[in-house]
């Protein structure tokens, strides 16, 4: 009858709660990933309807096998000269990442977070586009900057907070904001690169410009409502913009499972929207550039925004006041079936016969000798909070013009000295 119970007959329910495939104490486990051989995936033509792409959210762009060649559509072909340059940016933003959190360690700034396993996202990435397409970027995409060849003098006196910050100290180390190479200013509040590099692309293309924009966020921010709200906006505008998921399996402390990644690829996101969707071996420079030289290429030909996945794995910790031992296998990074990107481009090199061991070893020598040297620089003008801020610098920037109430307060602490 309508409306009778059967509840005592049924199953009790049970909530699904995601659990990673190993803990601290046992042993690292990634038997469950599907890792297609390189150059598998075939590349589609760059003006092809959303509608047939379907099936390449759920794919995996590769480009390096597993004995350093490049082999399939999506290699790009890219000359020995421009290689060796993506290697050495690699190289020296983790020789800037170890130098820095050595340096937090002696109290030298308050805060660091370093891109171990992930440099070939941000320098491939700086490659594939254009220098004045404007970069939305997270915290782990300083190569971005190095790749775009950005003192690194300047992002260690932000780091250090010193006189010499052109923030002034009102960042926390690391969120950098450079214009003049068209690096937005990074915030803690991951989940607006999404709207904001819309936007900015949204009115680039009103405008009549050629620039793109581009944004990255971790998988964890999948999640959050402006993820959804960006795709929207992109989606029914065709704006000329890069949505980059970086899958690093970890967000802070929770597994990319809670946003959802064991359900469905973070790709695969895209197609509810109307959007092509790549997911790419984010540790193999050369299909990370691939991928997204294909985005911009469709973007800058008004066919509209790409959500790439970059499947990669946070090597270290999430940040300085972070410990990954607490809720992770402590060498589960060694197990990534995906290697290391420094280590796969460096093989890559070899196997051409442009590059080798004694040059690798030459010059990483040569890169930790240039990131202590701006080491030296930077604290020549402080560190930490010493020399002190200079007090006067407290009424910069907050109007255009400083009204009178201030100008008042400002000429009081003159004439007293402080």
């Amino acid at each position: 009858m309508p409306g009778h119970s059967t509840r005592g007959l049924q199953a009790p329910l049970q909530l699904h709660i995601p659990e990673p495939s190993a803990r601290p104490g046992e042993a690292p486990d990634f038997s469950g990933l599907v890792i297609l051989p390189a150059g598998t995936v075939a590349r589609p033509d760059v003006h092809a309807p959303a509608a047939a792409l379907r099936e390449l959210p759920f794919q995996l762009i590769r480009v390096l096998d597993d004995d350093g060649h490049a082999v399939g559509d999506w290699n790009p072909h890219l000359p020995a000269e421009t290689l060796r340059a993506g290697l050495r940016a690699m190289m020296l933003t983790r020789a800037l990442d170890e130098r820095m959190v050595r340096l937090q360690r002696q109290g030298k700034t308050s805060f660091y977070i370093k891109s171990s396993g992930e440099e070939a996202i941000g320098v491939a990435q700086a490659f594939a586009l254009q220098r004045d397409d404007m970069c939305f970027p997270s915290y782990r995409q300083q190569g971005l900057l190095i790749a775009r060849d950005w003192p690194i003098v300047d992002l260690i006196c932000q780091i250090f907070n010193n006189r010499k910050d052109r923030l002034k100290g009102r960042q926390l180390p690391i969120l950098y904001s450079c214009r003049e190479a068209g690096f937005y200013s990074l915030s803690g509040n991951v989940g607006t690169r999404f709207p904001h590099a819309v936007g900015w692309a949204m009115a680039s293309a009103y405008s009549g410009d050629t620039r793109i924009a581009a944004a990255w966020i971790g998988d964890g921010t999948s999640a959050e409502g402006d993820f959804h709200y960006a795709l929207t906006f992109a989606s029914v505008y065709r704006a000329p913009v890069i949505l980059n998921v970086v899958n690093n399996q970890w967000a802070i402390s929770t597994f990319q499972g809670i946003a959802g990644g064991d359900e469905a690829t973070f790709a695969s996101r895209a197609v509810g929207y109307g959007l092509p969707g790549l997911r790419v071996d984010g540790n193999d420079f050369l299909a990370v550039y691939a991928a997204t030289r294909w985005a911009a290429e469709r973007a800058r030909s008004n066919g509209g925004a790409t959500l790439i996945e970059l499947y990669t794995y946070r090597a270290a910790a999430h940040s300085t006041s972070d410990d990954p031992s607490k809720y992770r296998p402590q060498d589960e990074a060694a197990h990534w079936p995906l290697g290391d990107p420094v280590e796969r481009l460096k093989q890559h090199l070899i196997g051409l016969g442009a590059w080798s061991e004694e040059r690798h070893a030459a010059l990483a020598e040569t890169l930790d000798e240039e990131v202590r040297a701006a080491v030296r620089e930077a604290e020549s003008h402080g560190t930490l909070g010493t020399p002190p801020a200079d007090p006067e610098t407290m009424f910069d920037d907050v109007f255009e013009h400083v009204p009178w109430h201030l100008r008042e307060q400002r000429d009081e602490m003159k004439a007293e000295g402080l």
